[in-house]
This record gives C-alpha cells, structure tokens and sequence, in this order.
C-alpha cells in the first residue's frame, strides 16, 4: 500500500442520492446547520449540556462498564469509560446491523471515521473529551440481510430462526468457518482472521456476542466503546417516550409536513412512519398497531387494553423495541451524543425527523454521511489508464460509460454534430423569415425542426450500436474492467468482507484506512493497494 489516492466530493457524483448532496449543499430546509463544522460542534455541545443530565450519564456509564466486562476490555477503552463521567464528555456515534463477520467492508469504514472524528474533535477541541460509539443493532429482526458475508472466492452464509431481534439468535450451523479457514490458509494474515472467526462463531454465542468480540478484535485499541440497546436499563429511560408513541403517535404526526416536501421534490421517503412505530419483542418482533381503542399484536393477534399495555411498558421495557425511524431519538436520549455518521439511506431517514425530535425535546444531531473507499489493484489502474480514462469515470452506470467512451471514440460523431448544427442554424434562419408571414408556416417549420432534430438522435443511437458492434472486443474488455472496479454491479465496499484486504495486510490495512478517512468531507475515496 501506498498513500497515493483520488478524491471526489459526494456533492460532485450523480450516484449519490440528490438529497443527500443537497443536505451536503446546505439546500435542505431546518437543517442548514445540521452539517459538520467545528461551529456547528459547538452549538451541539451547548445543547447537550442543557439537555443530558447527570442521571442519564450515570445510567449510561454503569451499562457500559456492564457491557464491557464480557470481554477483556483495552486501556484505550478504560480511559474513554473514564471520561464519559465526566460531564465535558460527549460521544460520536455509529450503527449497524450485526452482520455476518461484519458482512460488507463498509461496515469497518463507518466504524474508522467515528473513531477519527471523535480524535478530531479532541485536537480541535481540547476544552472537551470526546468518545466514539459504535451501536450495535441488534434488534433488527431481518436475518436474511445480514445471515451472509462475500470474499472475492466465496459467499458463506449461517442459518438461524429469524422473525426475533437477530442479536439474540444463535447460529444454527457455523460449517462455514472450516470453509473460510481454507481459503485464507496461505495468506499472510489467514491465521489471524480464521482464529477471530472461530472465537466469535463458537457453538452457542448469539450474534450480538459473535460482533462484540469481532469489534472488539478490531478496534477496541482505537478506545471505540459498543452498545448494545436491547437492554432493560436503557429502554426504563425511554418509557416515557415509548408511552408517548403509543398513545399519541407523535412520531407519525410530527414528520408528515417534512415527508410530504420530501415526496414532493424527491419522489420517495427513505423510511414510511407508521402510525405506531413501535415493536413488541418477546420471541418475535410483533408490530403494534391500534385496535378497537385499544392495541393489538400483527403476528400473534394479541389485543391489549390501553391500561393494559402502559402497565406491560412500566413493568418490562425491555419488551418494547423501535423501528429504525423511532430508533434514532432512543440513540440521542440515552447519549450525549453530538454526531451520527451513518451511510445515504441512514442520512436520509434521519432527514425526515427534525421536527420530531424537536416536539420531544431531544437535541438533533450533526449528521455526517460517511466516506466510501475503493481500493485498486496496480493491474486494475493499469487497464484503466490505458483507456485514458481515470478511475471515477466508472462511478457512473455501465451503459453512459460505454456511450461516452464509444461515440467520444467514433469520428462519425463530431460529423453528425456538425450536421445537426448545420441544421438548426437552418432553421433559425427559417424561423427569422416565418416571422414576417401567417403564423401557420412558423408552426410547419418548427415542427419539421422537431422531425429531424429527433431523426439526428436515431442515427446517435444507431451509431452507438454500430460502434458496439465494431468494437466488440473493447466493450467486452471495458465491462470486464467494470465488473472489477464495481463486483457484482455494485460499489466494491457493499459486497466485499474486510478479510479480502486483511489477509495480506492486517492492522496495517485497518491504519491506513483510518489515516486516509477524511473527516471534513463526505467524500468518495480511491487508493492503490
């Protein structure tokens, strides 16, 4: 590895959603200041010392200290369990499901530029201690969207019973850490990785401990704390916010104006609110919904008097459980938390609920869409500089790419565009001329500009499958390079596990991540490797 790289702003590429950049542009309507800025930082430590009491941060802490002493916990870690007493101490945050062996590489990118952000901020803040979290989502209840991860050989996959929250299930079939442990045997760092797998994936641990143990591997040196929310004590500080869900689904109420201008001018909501967006948690995720003034379980058809499910919340609040729309504000209550870094589809649900958190009396995080990075064999650049092209060319769909590439190639295109140019000033001369007659013959001759400006694009489209054709060999070798740079269709970080780069790099791959992270920027990062 070297530290040659290319960057380009989120702001810049088409391939990330409009929102998103208009949020990085400061378009979005009340969340202008919503972006990071040291400023911005500021303003969020004001709110929280207003807004996080001492209780919280004791409740906070005790569970933490509970949490980590599973596992053998690091001195980085002891210090940052140290300063989250202390009330000049706030948290940058980050969450993910609990994949299989951390599933696609981002899940680590995410993880490092929290950990970098809340170093940042220490430099550029010292009055403050700042702590990153990683937040375990471990009461999801999707196992097929995390029962897998993918290396450039193989898919391996677990089974279990779905339908429950995930972090609870224990695997059923954990064959596929011999399988792993033989494609990685003759690497550099396989003896490492197929270790952390085996200890992780032991008969009987359940998917919340199998991910503890695998970031703690990982990351706990960098002082990176895990939480886990499917705990009674943190949930007994939401209750009021759990009651106020279920009895005036403020939630649904509060982000309709916003979702409606984001329908409006984007087209779709990342997350539909329901009129209740809690689940019932017990074997399986139930959601619940009203039902004859009263409330009723989807799956099992239980029904519940009012009085009767405040009184199951007060007693066991363990067995409630938000969906990702409610879960955001039980992360900003029960931490005094300043920043969420999160990935496009997570920013965009979080746009859809400042409103909400204000009617609850929550401060709204800085919201920071997370760095992507794409690392680049030397063969790979290599066949990308012979088309003359640089690598964020490919950050387009296949077929544009061919286009430009092919008719950007063909000489017949620039003779087609002369002519059609040609044409128009044909044309504009005509209009000039209709313009001191009937009004009839300027209607014919635009029309007829119509006709053969539609014509010139035919023989575009002609000419580009001519081109195809001619170049046969070239285009199969261009979707060949493109399969490389974007396995599967997709972006080379939501397909491939970390263990493809880990195996002949280690923890050095892991620090030259962190210290290639960008933190001012949200930003498309390309490295050698």
């Amino acid at each position: 590895m070297n530290n040659e790289r290319t960057i380009s702003d989120f702001r810049s590429l088409s391939s990330i959603p409009q929102l998103v950049r208009d949020f990085l542009n400061r378009e979005v309507p009340g969340l202008e200041d919503s972006l990071f800025t040291i400023e911005s930082i500021r303003k969020q430590i004001e709110q929280q010392q207003g807004a996080f009491s001492g209780h919280e941060r004791a409740v906070l802490c005790q569970e933490l200290e509970r949490q980590h002493g599973c596992l053998p916990i690091a001195p980085e870690q002891k210090e940052s369990l140290g300063l989250l007493i202390q009330e000049n101490t706030f948290t940058v945050c980050t969450g993910h499901q609990l994949n299989l062996f951390t599933g696609p590489v981002f899940f680590i990118y995410k993880i490092l530029q929290t950990i970098k952000t809340a170093h940042y901020l220490r430099t550029e803040l010292p009055e403050f201690n700042f702590v990153p979290i990683f937040w375990m989502a471990s009461e999801d209840h999707d196992l097929d969207e995390i029962d897998h991860f993918s290396t450039l050989q193989a898919t391996y996959h677990i089974q279990g019973e779905s339908g429950g929250a995930v972090g609870r299930i224990v695997p059923k079939d954990i064959s596929f850490n011999e399988a792993f442990s033989q494609e990685v045997r003759d690497t550099v760092y396989g003896t490492e990785l197929s270790r952390l797998l085996m200890d992780a994936y032991t008969p009987g641990k359940n998917l919340a401990e199998s991910t503890r143990e695998i970031v703690q591997h990982l990351f706990s040196s960098y002082g990176l704390l895990v939480l886990d929310g499917d705990t009674r004590t943190l949930k007994q500080e939401m209750i009021p916010y759990f009651k106020e869900e279920l009895l005036n689904q403020s939630l649904f109420h509060e982000t309709k104006g916003r979702n409606e201008m984001i329908l409006k001018k984007y087209g779709r909501l990342q997350v539909n609110p329901r009129s209740i967006n809690l689940f019932h948690l017990d074997t399986i995720r139930q959601r619940i919904e009203s039902h004859n003034g009263g409330f009723r379980l989807l799956e099992t058809g239980e029904v519940f008097s009012v009085s009767g499910l405040m009184e199951v919340l007060e007693k066991f609040p363990e067995r409630f459980s938000p969906n990702a729309l409610l879960r955001p504000i039980y992360q900003q209550k029960i931490l005094p938390n300043i920043a969420y870094i999160g990935g496009n589809a997570e920013i965009m649900y979080w746009i859809q609920l400042p409103e909400y958190f204000s009617k609850m009396g929550v401060p709204f995080p800085i919201l920071i869409p997370r760095n992507s990075l794409l690392f680049l064999s030397k063969k790979t650049r290599v066949k990308i500089e012979k088309l003359q092209r640089d690598p964020i060319d490919f950050f387009q769909p296949l077929h544009q790419f061919l286009k430009s590439y092919l008719l950007e190639e063909s000489s017949l295109k620039d003779q087609i565009d002369q002519l059609e140019k040609g044409l128009k000033d044909a044309f504009e001369q005509l209009g000039e001329l209709a313009q001191k007659t009937e009004g009839s013959f300027m209607q014919m001759v635009e029309a007829e500009q119509a006709r053969q400006t539609k014509s010139y694009n035919r023989f575009r489209k002609r000419l580009l499958r001519a081109e195809k054709i001619k170049h046969g060999e070239k285009v199969e070798r261009i979707e060949q390079l493109y399969n490389e740079i974007h396995p599967r269709g997709l972006w080379q970080e939501r397909v491939l596990n970390f263990s493809v780069f880990y195996r002949d790099y280690g923890k050095d791959w892991l620090q030259n991540c962190y210290q290639e992270m960008e933190v001012t920027k949200s930003a498309l990062i390309i490295l050698p490797i």
